[in-house]
């Protein structure tokens, strides 16, 4: 499954104003509700929140990657925010995140491990994070991560 359709750019929020975790999940999933006309905010946050006892998702320098099963989901989506200044996330390696890419998974299956695995392999280049956190506008983190994704794919 490609990023850039997990991603899309109606579910890109730069500008994220959430200083710490909780208040980030709360934002990006608002953002996620009125784009999708939703009214599963609570479950979604429930969701997020309890994975996110077991460990912190902000797992590489300056991203994190929080992720939950709903049941009610026909397909896995994706939510994508940017901070500028930073969220306060208990990141394993105590810094803030800049990026934030939700994941949210329909019921019992592993496709968000792709998603992951696909991060993963992009976020192996430092200058992608760079550029990411560098856009000004939704499209631009958009035609950003498709432009890395396609260079990816090329290369495999």
């Amino acid at each position: 499954m490609l990023l850039s359709e997990v991603f899309t750019k109606d579910l890109i929020k730069i500008n994220v104003e959430a200083e710490d975790k909780d208040e980030a999940f709360e934002e990006l999933v608002d953002f996620f509700c009125t784009a999708k006309n939703s009214d599963a905010r609570e479950e979604i946050l429930k969701s997020l929140r309890e994975r996110e006892k077991l460990m912190s998702t902000g797992i590489k320098p300056g991203v994190a990657i929080p992720h939950g099963k709903l049941l009610f989901l026909d397909d896995i989506q994706g939510i994508c925010g940017v901070s500028k200044k930073g969220v306060e996330y208990d990141a394993l390696d105590g810094q803030p995140v800049h990026l934030i890419f939700v994941i949210l998974v329909p019921g019992e299956t592993d496709k968000h491990l792709k998603v992951l695995k696909n991060l993963a392999e992009l976020l192996l280049n430092p200058q992608f994070y760079t550029d990411m956190c560098s856009q000004k506008s939704a499209e631009g983190v958009y035609n950003t991560l498709k432009e890395y994704e396609e260079h990816f794919i090329e290369m495999i």
